[in-house]
């Protein structure tokens, strides 16, 4: 059982905080590509209890600030995006993407305030349509840490799709059901099969590679699947195997990236890779890329299907707290289990949400299920204590070993039950050399 020191450690994320001091050491999505259009490339941020300004320049160059002017503390998000960076709107400051002060231009004629004024910036990539930012220390003329050459980020901008959600929980219990392989034989149980040639983009719908059975039927009718967890060099590799018969057993791999992403499979031929972003201690976004290995992403199709759920300019869900996640009784008692709809999201949405803001896991009471769940809570304390003793935690990442981190591997396959080890190397490696984009991208694991 955990304390109530121990959850509050993990779950604030504040300046000054010691598990806030972990996070900064990585890069961490602020926004989509898609939430700076031409029109207005500037949009306020606020990530890990920090406010931010987020812009795009005249030259295309993408720059984050701090949100507040350093001349009077006036709100840089409604700058105008001119002459090379953002004017403050107060007295006309100007700022560049790493945060020069170009012009003070209400100053008297020669001043050279503005080569002492220097607005914090932060330094900003994009990867498959979405920003990603580093807000953590920097060594005096070191760099920031590299990205790992995952999948997600390897793929080609048409075979990969970003979107993002936001949830109204603390961060790490939305985190902590994608580690839970056992839920969603209950969480997300249809009574019906839908028909799997009508599945793209629906998780959980399709037929696993290898097999003609409906995913929806094997979780309905298989509930006690066995769970193995290993430590891997990015975070934890997970196991979900549902013995059919003597045979043939269903095999589910899925991975938790530390610190807070996870990567699934959504059918045989895509992944999703997920970060769980903490706006504040009591709210988080989701992000996702969903990458392909066969045909190009319909870009159209996934925006379309998601924007029936969630209502920008915020993402947030259409069905959730507000409306009782759309329950209905008569649903529940022969279509779903949760009588909360079709969409999973919403059913993942209930689960975390009804937690509380900040669940108090002091209360819980952990089953064999769980053992992801505590492998990664023992990784985050471990890595809190590390940067505590100014050492850099797992998954921070140099040049050089950013190279050596492939993958990861996640597959839904229908494999034999005497040497299930190989078969899910072997549904990778073959879902690679058939891919147009990912057949030189073999992780080292399974080549």
């Amino acid at each position: 059982m955990m304390s109530p020191e121990q959850n509050e450690l993990m779950t604030r994320v504040g300046p000054g905080t010691k598990c806030g001091a972990l996070m900064r050491h990585y890069w961490h999505p602020v926004a989509l590509a898609d939430e700076l259009p031409a029109e207005r490339p500037a949009k306020p941020v606020r990530v890990l209890g920090q406010d931010f300004v987020l812009f795009r320049d005249e030259r295309g160059r993408h720059g984050l600030l701090d949100r507040d002017c350093p001349h009077r503390g006036a709100d840089l998000a409604f700058g105008r995006i001119e002459d090379g960076g953002l004017r403050c709107l107060f007295h006309g400051w100007l700022f560049d993407v790493d945060g020069k002060c170009l012009e003070t231009p209400a100053e008297p004629e020669g001043s050279v305030l503005c080569r002492r004024v220097r607005q914090r910036s932060y330094p900003v990539v994009v990867k498959n349509g979405i920003v990603f930012a580093y807000l953590g220390p920097i060594e005096e003329g070191g760099e920031a840490p590299a990205f790992p050459d995952f999948d997600c980020f390897l793929a080609p901008g048409t075979h990969a799709f970003a979107f993002k959600g936001l949830i109204e929980c603390n961060w790490l219990q939305a985190l902590e059901v994608g580690i839970d392989p056992a839920h969603a034989s209950y969480l997300h149980r249809f009574y019906e099969d839908e028909d799997t040639g009508a599945a793209y983009g629906k998780q959980f719908r399709s037929a696993s590679s290898d097999s003609d059975i409906p995913m929806t039927r094997l979780l309905r009718e298989f509930p006690r699947p066995k769970l193995d967890v290993e430590a891997t060099d990015y975070g934890l590799r997970l196991f979900a195997l549902r013995k059919l018969n003597e045979q043939h057993t269903h095999v589910r791999v899925t991975n938790l990236v530390f610190p807070y992403a996870f990567v699934i499979p959504m059918s045989s031929e895509m992944t999703i890779t997920q970060w769980h972003v903490p706006i504040d201690d009591t709210s988080c976004y989701w992000y996702a890329i969903f990458t392909s290995f066969g045909k190009p992403v319909d870009h159209a199709a996934m925006r379309e299907q998601r924007l029936k759920l969630y209502q920008l300019p915020d993402y947030r869900p259409l069905i959730g707290r507000h409306n009782d996640y759309g329950y209905s009784v008569a649903e529940q008692k022969n279509q779903t289990f949760t009588g909360m709809g079709f969409d999973i999201n919403v059913h993942d949405q209930w689960a975390v949400e009804s937690q509380g803001r900040i669940q108090d896991r002091t209360r819980e009471h952990l089953g064999t299920t769980d053992k992801a769940i505590v492998a990664y809570r023992r990784m985050l304390l471990s890595a809190i204590g590390q940067v505590g003793n100014g050492e850099r935690p797992i998954m921070w990442l140099d040049r050089q070993r950013a190279a050596t981190i492939r993958g990861p591997v996640a597959i839904d396959g229908m494999g034999p039950t005497e040497g299930w080890e190989a078969y899910w190397k072997d549904v990778d490696v073959r879902r690679r050399r058939g891919s147009s984009w990912a057949a030189d991208t073999v992780p080292p694991l399974v080549a």
